[in-house]
């Protein structure tokens, strides 16, 4: 890292992909929080993902945009290589995403993602706020394991 980075910035912002703290949110998935804004509730996240990680089942209760620089995103709508730029509409629901190879992506979120466990509850809600008590350092859950609701969700800040 050749400074320090603040996601949750106010104002202009420009940061190079080395100085954002790589976060652990799963067995094999590794973001770096580019930005999140306690305004808008907008996050942007550079994503990298070994062989075999997944994404537990959720739904977008805002929009999402990607663009694959490196590897495969797969999941139920398709397949995204590298160079492939997607939008999730708000509503979108997945049971899973995964890739069999190394992969990198930038996301960004216009609003929430709720996790579901087995039956269909949420375990809890990745947004901004999610994203800001993970940068204090506060423990997050595992989102590639779809857990029952009682055990992973997430304390209210």
């Amino acid at each position: 890292m050749t400074a320090t980075h603040n996601p949750g910035k106010v104002g202009d912002l420009i940061v190079n992909i080395a100085d954002a703290k790589p976060h652990q949110l799963g067995e094999g998935t590794t973001i770096r929080m580019l930005r999140y804004s306690e305004e808008t509730g907008d996050w942007v996240l550079w994503v990298e993902m070994q062989p075999g990680a997944t994404f537990a089942p959720h739904w977008h209760l805002g929009h999402g945009q990607y663009f694959i620089t490196k590897g495969e995103l797969i999941y139920d709508v398709g397949s995204a290589p590298a160079g492939t730029y997607g939008y999730e509409p708000i509503g979108s629901r997945h049971t899973e995403a995964h890739c069999k190879v190394p992969t990198e992506y930038l996301f960004m979120g216009h609003g929430a993602v709720a996790f579901t466990g087995p039956e269909g509850d949420i375990r809890f809600v990745l947004n901004h706020e999610f994203l800001r008590d993970l940068d204090l350092g506060k423990h997050q859950p595992d989102i590639s394991k779809a857990e029952a609701a009682d055990t992973a969700v997430r304390e209210p800040a």
